[in-house]
């Protein structure tokens, strides 16, 4: 889900900084987007350790808790491993070359119809043929 980019230069009272990236995608509306973070590792005064999630250099929740949608405010969000929105529109944006839609058109011959020239008429027989024993 997450991808460890490696360690950021340490900001003030931060023991550790690790960039993070996360997609989105809202199942509400179908909004996606992706975002990436510097997760700093903190020493309370008491003694225990808490993560501060840094987003364009605002402090910002933890988006592993509650997640909410850009766009509609939804909480139904989706949360995957970093790129996944990116190709997504890449695939969306491909040309497509789909073939036009419509009847198929079949040429219809009668059985006792002889070939057209210049195409062989094949039979099971001439099919068979390289499997007869020669006696």
């Amino acid at each position: 889900m997450t991808e460890i980019t490696g360690q950021a230069a340490l900001r003030a009272g931060a023991t550790a900084v690790v960039n993070e990236s996360y997609s989105f995608a809202c199942m509400r509306c179908g909004h996606g987007w992706e975002q990436s973070y510097e997760i700093e590792h903190h020493t309370g005064a008491d003694g225990h350790e808490f993560v501060l999630y840094v987003a364009d250099g605002r402090i910002v929740p933890s988006p592993l808790n509650r997640p909410a949608c850009r766009h509609c405010d939804g909480h139904v969000v989706r949360i995957m491993r970093p790129g996944r929105v990116a190709s997504a529109r890449n695939a969306a944006h491909r040309e497509r070359r789909v073939p036009p839609a419509g009847p198929v058109e079949a040429v219809w011959e009668p059985d006792d119809a002889p070939p057209p020239a210049g195409r062989h008429h094949w039979h099971l027989s001439d099919l068979l043929h390289p499997f007869r024993r020669a006696g």
